[in-house]
């Protein structure tokens, strides 16, 4: 079975999404997990308070981003992005690192699972000389660590004291999937 096939058959047994890249029309429907306190609490950024802000962040980091995407579900309300997902190239061209965003309301629902799932079955051949993927999930985020492993990311390590985020220090667990691992249906 080869991975278009895989992805088909992933599909069929949960909920379906695709991923497109985002246009400036996308700002209210990013606004909702932008602004929200919650989804915040966990990314590097404070929630946004305005829609300035996020269209200048559109147009200057996602619009020339090499792989931002929109999460939509499939059948929902005209591909609105419910969620973001990006694979950043880092100095070393072999890897990449994962950040991925979802609405509140979409959490628990296995979304941010079939995104990721998207992302690994495409990524590989779209960003060339990619052969590494890499997630950084803090320890206490036992549900995005969920969302990895069940897209088929293996854990390797607990970095200890790894960065300081919102002013306070944080352990941080690394997840990786590389182009030879299997998709996960």
């Amino acid at each position: 079975m080869d991975r278009s096939q895989e992805l088909q058959a992933a599909a069929a047994r949960g909920v379906e999404v695709s991923l497109r890249r985002f246009d400036l029309a996308d700002v209210d429907a990013m606004m909702v997990w932008a602004s929200d306190p919650q989804v915040a609490a966990v990314c590097r950024w404070e929630p946004y308070e305005s829609t300035e802000p996020l269209v200048a962040f559109i147009r200057e980091v996602v619009l020339p981003h090499p792989w931002f995407r929109a999460i939509c579900v499939v059948g929902g309300e005209e591909e609105r992005p419910v969620g973001a997902v990006s694979v950043t190239p880092t100095a070393d061209a072999c890897r990449a690192e994962l950040g991925y965003v979802l609405a509140r309301a979409h959490w628990g629902k296995g979304v941010a699972t079939a995104a990721v799932k998207r992302v690994v079955a495409t990524v590989f051949a779209e960003l060339e000389g990619l052969e590494r993927v890499e997630a950084l999930v803090d320890v206490r985020n036992a549900a995005s660590q969920r969302v990895l492993e069940k897209a088929g990311f293996r854990r390797e390590a607990v970095l200890r004291k790894y960065c300081v985020l919102k002013g306070q220090v944080k352990d941080m667990v690394m997840y990786s999937f590389i182009s030879t691992d299997p998709l996960v249906e």
